[in-house]
């Protein structure tokens, strides 16, 4: 039965458990058991078991984020894989990684399986946008998108209650709650692979290089928001535990108020996007982290205390949420069969600045952590100059305000 093709009008006719939609829906609950798990314990994991500072966290960020960087290799891997194949055997990976991540307590260790959690995480993700905007019709896709992403945040809400509620209760050891959380991803991507058919989108994808001109912006926006966002992963919980001293269940339960509120807000978010327009939701956002950014330095500056910090934090992932917003404009400007590798080249120029930024920003962070948060702000103002630059009703042919008749020429 895997190897039945069946396209999306054909589909229609299966049980919905089996249609693609929930496909999608079930791949993004997998994804959050593993990778969150893995976050919320790594800031304690590392400082326990290896020593990290601040230099070896941002060398470690660096490590993950280069398979960000060689997204694009997605490209070749499509000549011999399908999409659906190559991002369910990604997610696969992503989940058997996590699961042996505590098998190897060292600095070269954790670096080499962090690689490995990597390449599965984000090809995964590449794939995964890629059949999200091919799937999903267009005038559906920010409502659909929403309702993903807090299915996504429910899978994570649930893995991080029960470790809140059972780390120093049951003395868990950071081995076993690897071990489990990743072996759930991997029970999922094994019945994600047996249990559905392969579907066909309706439009046959380049299996090549895509690089348009008239995609500048989107681009732009998706390296702006690669850097800023690094920041963020990288340093925000880092220092809830190096300033704040923050245990592993005090950060879980962090994440768990974030989680909670994604759940009811990103269906929201949706809605808003589709009423409102990317443009309007990118300007909200990027205004947002501004003022987070600058009070996150603030903290390091004139002491403010932890719970303006934790307060911080949950704001900071609600404005992230936003960011399909960026998805929903390139769905609307793109030819139909450039989903696919652009999806691969625009998650590397994503993680361009990601692939340098964390391993210098540790040493800056040693020095003033409050200028990390400095530089974040200025980026952020970047993002938001940009997303000012974003038409009302994006589409061919109108990608940006500077949009007009002259014919567009393919790079």
């Amino acid at each position: 039965m895997r190897h039945q093709i069946l396209t999306l009008d054909q589909a229609r006719s299966l049980p919905f458990w089996r249609r693609p939609i929930f496909l999608l829906m079930l791949m993004a609950a997998g994804m959050p058991i593993a990778f969150f798990t893995w976050s919320a314990l790594l800031n304690n994991f590392v400082i326990e078991a290896a020593g990290f500072t601040g230099v070896e966290i941002g060398w470690l960020h660096t490590v993950r984020e280069i398979p960000g960087f060689l997204a694009i290799g997605v490209i070749a891997l499509l000549m011999l894989f399908r999409e659906q194949v190559l991002g369910i055997v990604a997610l696969g990976m992503l989940g058997a990684a996590t699961a042996i991540t505590a098998w190897f307590p060292s600095f070269g260790g954790i670096l080499t399986i962090t690689m490995l959690s990597s390449i599965g995480f984000h090809y995964f993700e590449t794939v995964n946008q890629s059949l999200q905007l091919q799937w999903i019709d267009k005038k559906r896709a920010p409502q659909m998108l929403g309702w993903i992403m807090s299915i996504g945040s429910a899978a994570a809400l649930v893995s991080y209650g029960l470790l809140v509620l059972t780390w120093k209760t049951f003395d868990l050891s950071y081995n076993l709650v690897y071990m489990i959380a990743g072996g759930t991803t991997l029970a999922i991507a094994v019945f994600c692979f047996f249990a559905y058919p392969q579907f066909e989108s309706p439009e046959p994808q380049l299996k090549q290089f895509v690089l348009r001109r008239r995609y500048w912006l989107y681009y732009a926006l998706q390296f702006m928001s690669g850097a800023r966002r690094q920041i963020f992963t990288v340093f925000a919980a880092f220092m809830m535990v190096e300033r704040f001293g923050f245990e592993v269940h005090e950060v879980t339960a962090l994440f768990l108020i974030n989680y909670v509120a994604n759940i009811f807000f990103a269906p929201l978010m949706g809605k808003a996007v589709a009423k409102w327009g990317e443009r309007r939701a990118l300007v909200f956002e990027y205004t947002g982290l501004i003022c987070v950014f600058l009070a996150y330095g603030g903290i390091y500056y004139f002491s403010w205390g932890v719970a303006l910090a934790s307060a911080l934090y949950v704001l900071d992932h609600l404005f992230f949420a936003l960011a399909f917003a960026l998805k929903t404009y390139f769905q609307k400007i793109a030819d139909p069969q450039d989903i696919a590798p652009t999806a691969a080249v625009a998650f590397t120029i994503n993680h361009i600045a990601a692939v340098f930024l964390p391993a210098l920003l540790g040493y800056l962070w040693v020095v003033s952590p409050g200028a990390v948060f400095g530089l974040a702000s200025a980026m952020a103002c970047i993002s938001l100059t940009l997303s000012l630059l974003i038409p009302r009703h994006p589409e061919k042919g109108n990608e940006t305000v500077f949009s007009g008749p002259l014919p567009q020429i393919a790079r």
